[in-house]
């Protein structure tokens, strides 16, 4: 039942070429812009220039976002539509019909990785220290962690515009403190505290050390095990509040 779940999914979002377009083209287009904005920007010489830096944290937080938007709309969508019930009249179980969901969405997202890595690293001189395929690894679980908080999301929204409002109650404060527009370290101390208990913060740390570093640090494994485990939660959670209709 998960794997045709999974299935169903994958051809819905198929047949989606809206849906399609802000996975896999919007990040695309968002990179690139930040490419042009920071591209004559000066730099000291020898060093990476702004994007480099803006570019790789981008990499943790594209992929994030924009897989939470998509996740909590689509299932909300399902449920407001009936899809849910009917499946529940089925034997279907409540495990597998959301894994079938995350696998798909899951899927999804790591093709939106893929692709954005490909044109960040050959398209846009994006360099790192060390393996490109650490950083595909950390997106794809960014990706995963905003599928799980956008299942969550769904649980609790009434509306496409209510799931939407999610945004700047989930996303935007990890976009803050996360560390992409002030080091965390230099954050006042409540606010650093506070950036600690937020998965986004590692994303963007594990990439970052994988820019700095060319081979894999303590810490770069202990920030993937942190985004792998508030994905699992969020999943976890996400199973326990479905339900099969929007109230």
């Amino acid at each position: 039942m998960m794997i045709a779940t999974t299935a169903r999914v994958l051809l819905q979002l198929r047949a989606d070429r809206r849906t399609v377009a802000l996975i896999l083209i919007v990040p695309i287009v968002l990179l690139t812009l930040l490419y042009l904005v920071y591209h004559d920007q000066p730099h000291p010489p020898g060093q990476p220039g702004i994007f480099n830096h803006v570019g790789v944290s981008m990499l943790g937080i594209l992929p994030f976002a924009l897989m939470f938007l998509v996740t909590s709309i689509a299932m909300l969508r399902e449920r407001s539509s009936g899809t849910l019930e009917r499946l529940f009249t089925t034997r279907i179980r409540k495990f597998d019909l959301l894994a079938g969901y995350g696998g798909a969405f899951s899927v999804t997202a790591a093709a939106q990785a893929a692709l954005l890595c490909a044109i960040a690293f050959w398209l846009l001189d994006l360099t790192v220290a060390g393996s490109v395929g650490w950083i595909v690894l950390i997106a794809v679980l960014d990706a995963v962690l905003g599928v799980g908080l956008g299942l969550l999301a769904s649980a609790f929204a009434r509306t496409e515009f209510q799931a939407v409002q999610f945004m700047p109650v989930i996303v935007f404060p990890q976009l803050f403190l996360c560390g992409l527009l002030v080091p965390r370290g230099q954050l006042p101390g409540w606010l650093e505290w506070i950036s600690n208990i937020l998965p986004l913060s590692y994303a963007v740390d594990a990439v970052n050390q994988v820019a700095r570093h060319s081979d894999p640090t303590g810490e770069m494994w202990r920030d993937i095990a942190i985004i792998a485990a508030f994905a699992v939660g969020a999943l976890g959670l996400a199973a326990a509040s479905l339900r099969r209709q929007t109230p």
